[in-house]
């Protein structure tokens, strides 16, 4: 399978249409926890992100024929979760998240891990805070580094107006939320 891991997600993708369904685990290892990620910072709900995760690696793979491989594959998997993300939240709307309990790996620089999992928690909740609207491309630039390019794909939005989502963003989180 070491072969299969230098593979681009659209060379995976075409082999796993011809021959070899097997492969698409390999497209759901390289995803899963990035998409996890994703969508528990658009929701705020870790089961509820686990099973639209689940769903859109189902829904990519019954789809995986209409996807054009000459674009990327991860703007095409985003753009499902996202799609996904929308619909939980318009059903349940956002929820506010129970924080989990601090994980220490090392005795030392416990002080700057606390400060780094204090601000994380400040910036998730003011994610959770302001219109999803703004929430999402920031989530995909700083957290999920993507590119404008990218973001424009999976939000099916020009780059222009990533760039003011974006900024927009910024801005409401520095009115709602001090994160000094």
């Amino acid at each position: 399978m070491n072969d299969f891991e230098k593979l681009s997600d659209e060379e995976i993708v075409e082999k796993v249409r011809s021959a070899d369904q097997e492969l698409y685990s390999v497209i759901v290892e390289r995803y899963q926890n990035k998409l996890l990620r994703y969508t528990i910072n658009l929701i705020n709900d870790e089961a509820k992100a686990s099973d639209i995760v689940q769903n859109s690696f189902i829904k990519a793979y019954i789809n995986l024929n209409g996807f054009n491989t000459k674009k990327k594959f991860s703007s095409w998997i985003y753009r499902i979760v996202h799609n996904e993300a929308i619909n939980a939240v318009k059903k349940y709307g956002k929820e506010v998240p129970i924080l989990d309990d601090f994980d220490f790996k090392s005795n030392e620089n416990i002080e700057k891990e606390f400060e780094k999992k204090e601000i994380e928690i400040k910036v998730k909740k003011c994610l959770g805070e302001i219109p999803i609207l703004y929430s999402e491309p920031l989530v995909l630039y700083y957290l999920e580094e993507k590119s404008y390019e990218e973001i424009s794909d999976i939000l099916r939005i020009p780059m222009g107006t990533v760039a003011t989502r974006i900024s927009r963003g910024k801005i409401l989180i520095g009115h709602l939320c001090q994160l000094n």
